[in-house]
């Protein structure tokens, strides 16, 4: 049963694909939803102005950096995240558990929780399932997200068995370890690696559990598209109707389509924003970088079939590349702004096409997030 800081409204289907409204604390979001990543409290080049400008409903925080710089108790006793990033919408946060994952050359794994050697200053940190609650809570963030163990690609199935069966019972300590369930809702974590049966068995496991909604992860680490549906398709039936679904990690605007067309309500991922830093820009013509030279003398817009009404209006490719080039901080942040809003706008057409039952127009976003999705050259350019 969710608690009261978080309820699910479905307003129409598609097949499994659905349109919602998920309520939380700092306001409501729309569904399906994509995530800017703001790892250490900031989407990198972006201010909170410029992400709800451009039609985010929520943005995602990382729970471990922010316990290592500047800590959960200095961002507790600055009035909580959002005060302190002066972001008034929705926060997820990560718990933690992917950087398991992301950094297991640097840290331990027990049944009791996880012992990191941090980068940033060489000291050994121990992070629980408890601890990863106590830091969420006192951020005072929407969406806490339970710690688990993400596995590396391949991992062979023995392994991968008693990885989840470890999620699971973390899982069970994050329940127990809750104290503001008033005002944080708990996302619990499906895994199983590639395996389909162990996927629909952990997502059942997990569906009878008092959560406030569930997250697919452990996927995105390098298994490539058609293995990632398969994981998704097999876990989604499992689920429960009347809670939200969240995709974690995932992906290119061709990732997040197919997944919401399965049934997923929320994503997040870097690429965006990581990809605007390095030039390169998402396009309803393709995916295009700037750092070529064939842009040098391009006078066109970055999208001229999507023409995007904010800092990039009326600016050439040309422009944009020599920004680029020189490496100017204006051209980060411009590609970073057109990107978070191109994947903004999929989302919005996306709900439109599913909340109307249009499969012509559900087709045209595919088609279109497809071929936005291709390396640059693999693509027709606008």
């Amino acid at each position: 049963m969710a608690t009261p800081c978080c309820s699910f409204e479905l307003h129409s289907s598609f097949g499994p694909a659905r349109v919602g409204t998920l309520h939380l604390t700092h306001g409501a979001i729309r569904t399906p939803a994509f995530m800017p990543v703001g790892t250490s409290a900031t989407v990198k080049g972006m201010t909170a102005q410029e992400l709800e400008g451009l039609g985010a409903d929520i943005v995602l925080s990382n729970t471990y950096h922010l316990w290592i710089r500047p800590g959960h108790d200095v961002i507790r006793d600055m009035g909580g995240l959002h005060a302190f990033m002066g972001w008034k919408r929705p926060i997820l946060t990560d718990s933690g558990g992917y950087q398991v994952f992301s950094l297991r050359e640097h840290l331990k794994v027990t049944e009791e929780g996880v012992s990191f050697k941090s980068p940033h200053d060489g000291l050994t940190r121990h992070l629980t399932p408890e601890l990863a609650i106590e830091i969420q809570e006192a951020m005072g963030v929407d969406i806490a997200m339970a710690f688990d163990e993400c596995l590396e690609h391949p991992a062979d199935r023995e392994r991968t068995m008693r990885s989840t069966e470890r999620t699971t019972r973390w899982l069970e300590r994050c329940l127990a370890a809750r104290a503001h369930a008033d005002r944080t809702a708990l996302f619990g974590i499906v895994q199983g690696g590639m395996h389909e049966d162990l996927r629909a068995a952990h997502a059942k496991t997990l569906a009878a559990m008092p959560l406030d909604g569930v997250a697919i992860g452990g996927l995105s680490v390098g298994e490539g598209q058609e293995i990632m549906l398969r994981m998704v398709e097999a876990a989604v039936p499992e689920l429960p109707v009347d809670k939200p679904r969240y995709l974690m990690g995932v992906g290119h605007p061709s990732d997040i389509v197919e997944a919401a067309l399965r049934g997923v309500d929320m994503f997040d991922c870097v690429l965006p924003s990581r990809a605007g830093r390095h030039g390169q820009v998402y396009t309803s013509g393709g995916r295009v970088n700037l750092r070529n030279a064939r842009f040098a003398r391009d006078e066109r817009r970055l999208d001229p079939d999507w023409p995007e009404p904010g800092p990039t209006a009326g600016l050439s490719r040309a422009y944009l590349r020599h920004l680029v080039r020189c490496e100017e901080l204006l051209g980060k942040r411009l590609c970073t702004w057109h990107n978070l809003w191109f994947y903004q706008q999929i989302m919005q057409r996306l709900r439109e096409a599913i909340a109307a039952q249009d499969a012509a127009a559900i087709e045209d976003v595919r088609r279109i997030a497809a071929c936005a999705s291709r390396p640059p050259g693999e693509a027709t350019l606008s």
